[in-house]
């Protein structure tokens, strides 16, 4: 959605007049959308699929369709009395100033900041931290509405050039140019169809290596599927038609490849995954040598492998490797073979995430129990010290180069937003750098983190957020978050959205799904392909605990989560619409056996699997959302999120699961879809577009769980 209330306008010819018949169920009369005879054989077994039309949203029929649900959309929202105020208040609260994590290259500091309610944050330098920020890039004066984003950026080691992506509406197509820091004035270069791929500059800083695709038709640009990445280096200067190509494998078009060159300027490392499983091989390429070949290093996607540093030839990696919780590791170019390998740090109770090389120490970030601690290492493996941290809550950050004494890292928790500290290497301290000032009080808050049994008695962790003082009667409204996929945690995060919803007098609950990397790669593993419904299990389990220990009752829990976090909300939501009293599923992956026909969905088997493959299919039809929707059912109150310009999980995944489950609802809750548009995935929306989400969410949950809203 633009900002306010305009809708995707379309021309609708007389024959798509016919299409948007009314069907009726309960009090809503939603639109009726075109339906084939469509029928695909998977394995022998034939499943319809009436809705194909809507995986076409440029055809007349969609664009009617998509028109006439946010017609019927925004015309509910907009009876909603309460959401005025909602609104009033989440601008109130997402007007603070608000810091990136500094990082230092080539004797300068570059930063984002966000003055509040600036749609996209500002890149500024600066040359001392008691210095005056410069504005280095400005993405809000690239266009009227906020939608251009900055996506990626890399400094030269001479501190001279940044090399930045820039993306469109939401897409995840990415344009880079190079622009010249003490003028921030551009330069000719220009760099298309990059996507999934950073920018590392060679140590001259003459160029920049860089991965890219084909170029699309406009007609393929937001769906074709993406195969066959190259790795390629771009002089200064020069045209994108004379990069030199790296590397290309002719014989994997699933490899992606991501190049970065080693601090000291004399290795290209070339980490090369396969879809979004965390395995991974590593090659590299002897930047002294112009001639010199790509030579395998890792050359199995056995493990994670991930380059943290080198001294030499004497390479540093963190891997899980015979250590699912993770372990570093140093490797020798010249005996590569792992009986060689040195074990530096080993694996311990907790889940090693990050590590990083400064000052000759390793920085180690690690998760207990889905909270961070960061411990310091000599280069030796010996425990050095603990990074003192404020509380239970989420750290990232401790960048830089290998020879820097000062590094930095931000610190947040649910109801407190990102203070950035600068940390010492020398004297192992910590400072104040940026603390933000929030109209907001988090000591009116806590936050608890329970552990509960899922169905197979498996020990789950959940974070609990709420007032102070919460009487446990049953009565408070609920948001369960969830996600459980592609190793990614859910750690505590701030968000003014969710403030508005704890002022209201609502608990926030947020578990620990398996299918993430919490508790390492065997959590992980334990929530992908034919072990997928574990991931719906410990949800469910999550919403009956809430239950039982009188938090909440079944009509006042709403589940919400986004992506993956969709899947997960439609999958319990057809299997147990008898236990949620909302279902709020944002860009989710509903067609769980078309999902890697489009874009970078074919990345997605390592984690679900595909219906290509019969045992697979079996698993996947058993908990896809679009295909375990039951017409007849009493569905509960449903608010259908997504975007014309997903070109992730592309909107044809909620279009034909809103079309189906309101063709099915028997009851008289809305099943409704919000469509934005000039808006992809999420990454780079701008403010206007969050607020306004965040508003109709909360503004349906108001109405459909009956929570009260004081002024």
């Amino acid at each position: 959605m633009v900002s306010g209330m305009g809708f995707i306008r379309f021309t609708i010819s007389a024959a798509a007049v016919t299409f948007l018949l009314i069907g009726r169920a309960g009090e809503f009369d939603y639109p009726k959308a075109v339906k084939s005879d469509q029928v695909d054989d998977y394995h022998g077994i034939k499943i319809a699929d009436p809705y194909r039309g809507l995986e076409n949203p440029d055809s007349p029929e969609s664009g009617a369709w998509i028109e006439a649900e946010n017609k019927l959309t925004f015309g509910y929202l907009e009876k909603i009395t309460e959401r005025p105020r909602i609104k009033q208040r989440l601008n109130e609260l997402w007007d603070y100033e608000r810091y990136g994590v500094p990082v230092k290259v080539g004797g300068h500091y570059f930063l984002t900041r966000n003055d509040g309610l600036q749609n996209q944050s500002v890149l500024y330098t600066l040359d001392d931290l008691a210095g005056e920020p410069r504005v280095l890039l400005d993405p809000n004066k690239l266009s009227v509405d906020g939608t251009v984003a900055l996506k990626g950026s890399a400094v030269s080691d001479d501190g001279n050039n940044l090399a930045y992506g820039l993306s469109r509406a939401g897409s995840d197509w990415e344009e880079w140019r190079v622009r010249k820091v003490s003028t921030a004035q551009d330069q000719g270069d220009l760099l298309k169809w990059v996507k999934f791929s950073g920018a590392s500059w060679t140590h001259d800083g003459k160029g920049i290596f860089y991965g890219r695709f084909e170029e699309p038709t406009e007609a393929t640009r937001l769906q074709a599927v993406n195969y066959f990445q190259k790795l390629y280096y771009h002089r200064l200067g020069t045209e994108q038609s004379a990069d030199e190509l790296i590397y290309e494998r002719k014989d994997h078009k699933d490899w992606q490849f991501n190049g970065d060159v080693t601090d000291d300027g004399r290795y290209l490392v070339i980490s090369i995954s396969q879809g979004t499983d965390p395995k991974r091989r590593v090659y590299y390429k002897d930047l002294e040598k112009p001639s010199s070949p790509v030579i395998p290093l890792l050359d199995e996607f056995d493990a994670a492998y991930h380059a943290v540093g080198n001294i030499g030839p004497r390479f540093f990696f963190f891997t899980d490797s015979n250590a699912p919780r993770g372990r570093l590791i140093a490797i020798e170019l010249e005996h590569p073979e792992k009986p060689a390998w040195k074990e530096i740090i080993p694996e311990g109770a907790d889940t090693l995430k990050s590590v990083s090389l400064l000052n000759d120490q390793f920085v180690c970030s690690y998760m207990k129990d889905a909270r961070s601690v960061v411990r310091i290492y000599s280069t030796a493996g010996k425990h050095l010290s603990d990074v003192d941290l404020p509380g239970l809550g989420t750290v990232t950050g401790f960048g830089g180069r290998q020879t820097d004494t000062e590094t930095f890292y931000s610190f947040t928790t649910f109801t407190a937003p990102a203070t950035i500290y600068r940390y010492d290497l020398v004297k192992h301290e910590s400072f104040v750098f940026k603390a933000p000032r929030l109209k907001f009080s988090p000591a009116d808050y806590e936050t608890a983190q329970v552990f509960y049994q899922s169905k197979d008695g498996t020990r789950i962790p959940m974070f609990i957020t709420h007032k102070k003082g919460l009487l446990l009667d049953g009565t408070a409204p609920t948001l369960l978050y969830g996600y459980g996929g592609f190793n990614i945690s859910l750690t505590p995060t701030f968000s003014p959205s969710t403030l508005v919803w704890l002022e209201m007098g609502g608990v926030y609950a947020q578990p620990n799904l398996r299918g993430g990397g919490e508790y390492g790669e065997a959590w992980h593993q334990a929530g992908t392909k034919l072990r997928k419904q574990n991931v719906f299990d410990d949800f469910i389990s999550a919403a009956e605990w809430l239950i039982s220990h009188k938090y909440t009752s079944k009509e006042r829990l709403a589940i919400a989560g986004g992506s993956n976090g969709g899947l997960l909300v439609g999958a319990c939501l057809t299997q147990r619409p008898d236990l949620f009293g909302a279902a709020l599923p944002a860009v989710g992956v509903m067609d769980m056996l078309r999902f890697h026909k489009f874009t970078i969905g074919w990345a997605w088997t390592s984690d679900y699997g595909s219906a290509d493959d019969a045992e697979q299919f079996k698993a996947l039809v058993k908990y896809s959302p679009l295909h375990n929707i039951k017409p007849g059912t009493t569905y509960p109150p449903t608010f259908i999120t997504t975007a014309d310009h997903d070109d992730r999980v592309v909107p044809a995944h909620s279009f034909k699961f809103a079309a189906t489950m309101q063709a099915a609802q028997a009851g008289t809750a809305p099943v409704l879809i919000r469509i934005e548009t000039k808006a992809g995935h999420g990454a780079g929306k701008p403010t206007t577009k969050l607020i306004d989400e965040a508003a109709d969410k909360w503004a349906f949950l108001v109405k459909e769980l009956r929570v009260n809203v004081r002024p």
